[in-house]
């Protein structure tokens, strides 16, 4: 797959030929620098090994260049870019840049201006935390390659200091150092937005050649030597062991690396088997097998079982020091990522998903924390109830009888929760109350739960678990299906209601900038399909199908590339109307920011397609979930809608969004649908609730 985008303005600069003036050297001025936010989330590729020895990650810029550079764990950046520079005589030199992915999870970037040529080629070596760029320039005389590196040691931008040592560039933040080493005519250290690579080429020279720069916001800058070079930037405890371990890997070779890292990638693939028969054309299986390196990928390797949502911060979630939410690990998302991995035929990256669920991030009460560290340090303190039920799910799917002292602790607390299943956060996380995709996974989880203590002779539990879930099962609709809705005639499912109520018109505020004092009976939402996914309504419930129809008239999209759906009525999660970030505490009933369509609920409703038995519908939500696939075979959390700026160049409908990219939870979830798909059925629908509440169990 590949991608052209035009290149970032400051990337490629151009000079007049202007006199050169003596280089200023010794200390850098104008610490601390500037704090500039992490760059913007939809990425073109994720590089990491297959070992546990190479503890670093990159990501691919859309852009061009790399991203945030993860080390020693992916929950957090070490690096905010490495980037390239071309200057040359003769006026400015306009480029546009090609993203490719090659074997595996390895990617090329080309950079084409007027007159010359830059090539890329990434990777990162197995035995080592380095990632190694093979560069090839080809210019006239008189253009000249720069690299310009932005560190961000330990997950904080603004603590770093640097200084040149035998010609290689060592920075150190803590207990963490990076060395960036090459064949380097010129070196410099220097503070962001002040005395820093970018700022000095603007006139297409390096005059500054700082051997050092204080703690601060530290930017790096190289001059290249020759037209084909390889640079290593490495990682270690101490900016000794960097600069060892670059020149390690700078001594095997680029060639020796990336074909190493490629036979790593090769043979997770082959362990997968072949993709399913069902997906359509190349297109399709190479998207099936990049979501599952994707998934593989977003794993911690201290860490095991640590898959974090997604390697970017979008919006203003990048100005966060440390990183934030996307690097976390979410209850909610694992089950998603694990239930994918599955889908791939990694059983043992699930094994290990649900080992560190429930060995690792549970709570002594049996609950989980709304999100965690990848060690397991909770984060945020917010409390969803399917985050308690799916890993209760994921055991049994698992047949993992062996955690049934964990399941009977998640099942007890959701038994035991004042209220429940009122929850004080639902999937999207913004608002409390009775949410019919947060009572499904209770239900689901229970139901499993009951079968797991049976397994192990504990009829009382088993008893107690279904009557609480026959229980809820039979209020569900009296819950959250209203019948005095404004947009059927017919009973239709709610987002969720604040007071069981469904037919009163309580009002609350959407959130995110969005409306307030919105009746609850105009708010809907398609995460309602968990009941039939998971088993506790059967497809054609008059109810389900009378809200798809609410659904697709309320929150669906057509787009040239696949028809798409929103998450929820009057979302404000996303972009604002003239294409700027979202921001970070937006007042109610602003209006100013809209959520766009999701990928992912696609695939949610092709499982209902498939579970209502028309595969050839289901067929195209694989389609439409394949074409928004970025350059590198990238999944966005969100795609491009019919409202404002759509319609301009870079805002069509259906191309993703700057939300975050890759996101886990897409790519989970185009394996999920591929699977079911071939097989005809919703693998994933746990058997216990489907024979309960499906096959002749209690109406």
């Amino acid at each position: 797959m590949a991608s052209i985008l035009p290149a970032l303005p400051l990337l490629l600069v151009a000079t007049l030929g202007l006199a050169p003036a003596a280089p200023a050297t010794g200390a850098a001025p104008g610490a601390p620098g500037v704090d500039q936010q992490y760059l913007p989330a939809g990425k073109s590729g994720l590089l990491t090994s297959r070992t546990r020895e190479s503890r670093v990650w990159a990501t691919v810029q859309r852009e061009g260049g790399l991203g945030e550079i993860f080390y020693p764990t992916i929950g957090g950046p070490s690096a905010r870019s490495l980037t390239f520079v071309v200057t040359a005589r003769g006026g400015v030199s306009p480029a546009e840049v090609r993203t490719e992915q090659l074997d595996g999870l390895r990617f090329r970037q080309t950079f084409a201006g007027a007159g010359w040529r830059l090539t890329a080629d990434y990777t990162t070596d197995p035995a080592r935390s380095t990632v190694l760029i093979s560069l090839t320039f080809g210019a006239p005389r008189g253009y000249h390659l720069f690299a310009v590196y932005d560190p961000a040691l330990g997950n904080s931008r603004g603590g770093d200091s640097g200084r040149t040592v035998d010609g290689a560039l060592l920075a150190t933040d803590g207990a963490v150092s990076s060395a960036l080493v090459g064949p380097f005519a010129a070196t410099s250290s220097g503070f962001a937005g002040v005395s820093d690579g970018l700022t000095d080429l603007r006139d297409g020279r390096m005059d500054w050649r700082y051997s050092s720069a204080a703690a601060g916001s530290l930017v790096q800058t190289a001059a290249l030597r020759g037209w084909h070079t390889t640079l290593a930037l490495g990682f270690a405890g101490s900016a000794a062991g960097a600069l060892t371990t670059a020149r390690q890997s700078l001594r095997q070779g680029f060639r020796a690396v990336s074909r190493s890292y490629a036979y790593g990638w090769q043979r997770y693939l082959a362990g997968l088997g072949d993709p399913p028969r069902v997906l359509r054309g190349a297109a399709q299986r190479q998207l099936y097998r990049t979501s599952a390196m994707i998934l593989a990928a977003s794993e911690d390797k201290t860490h095991p079982g640590a898959y974090v949502a997604a390697p970017s911060s979008p919006w203003a979630f990048g100005t966060d020091d440390p990183s934030g939410p996307y690097h976390l690990v979410w209850a909610r998302d694992l089950y998603q990522i694990a239930t994918g991995l599955l889908a791939a035929g990694d059983r043992a990256g699930a094994g290990r998903a649900l080992d560190f669920l429930f060995g690792v991030q549970q709570k002594p009460d049996g609950s989980f924390p709304q999100n965690s560290q990848v060690d397991g340090v909770p984060v945020w303190g917010g409390l969803q109830l399917d985050e308690v039920a799916l890993p209760i799910v994921l055991a049994y799917q698992l047949g993992r009888a062996d955690t049934w002292q964990q399941v009977r602790r998640a099942a007890d607390f959701l038994v035991g929760y004042p209220g429940a299943p009122f929850t004080p956060q639902e999937r999207w996380e913004n608002q409390s109350g009775y949410s019919p995709n947060t009572i499904a996974t209770a239900i689901a989880g229970l139901v499993c739960a009951a079968s797991i203590a049976r397994s192990q002779g504990d009829a009382s539990s088993a008893r107690r678990y279904l009557e609480t879930a026959d229980s809820w099962r039979a209020r569900v609709k009296s819950w959250t299906v209203t019948t005095t809705g404004p947009y059927s005639a017919e009973p239709y499912f709610l987002r969720l209601t604040k007071d069981g109520d469904p037919d009163a018109g309580t009002t609350y505020d959407i959130g995110d900038g969005g409306p307030v004092g919105v009746d609850q009976r105009r708010v809907v939402d398609p995460s309602f399909l968990d009941l039939v996914r998971l088993g506790v309504l059967p497809p054609t419930d008059a109810d389900v199908v009378n809200t798809l129809a609410v659904i697709d008239a309320r929150l669906g999209v057509a787009t040239p590339r696949g028809f798409f759906w929103h998450r929820a009525s009057f979302d404000g999660f996303g972009e604002q109307l003239d294409g700027s970030q979202w921001e970070f505490n937006e007042p109610g009933g602003s209006l100013v920011s809209r959520g766009r369509a999701w990928p992912l609920l696609s695939g949610e409703r092709g499982e209902y397609e498939i579970a209502a038995g028309d595969l050839r519908a289901a067929g195209t939500r694989l389609d439409a979930m394949t074409r928004p696939a970025g350059p590198g075979g990238m999944l966005p959390e969100q795609v491009w809608d019919r409202t404002p700026p759509a319609g301009r160049p870079g805002f069509e409908p259906g191309t993703p969004t700057f939300s975050a990219t890759p996101l886990a939870w897409t790519h989970a979830q185009y394996l999920r649908l591929a699977r079911d798909l071939a097989a005809g059925r919703v693998v994933e629908q746990p058997a216990a609730v489907a024979e309960r509440y499906l096959g002749g169990g209690p109406a």
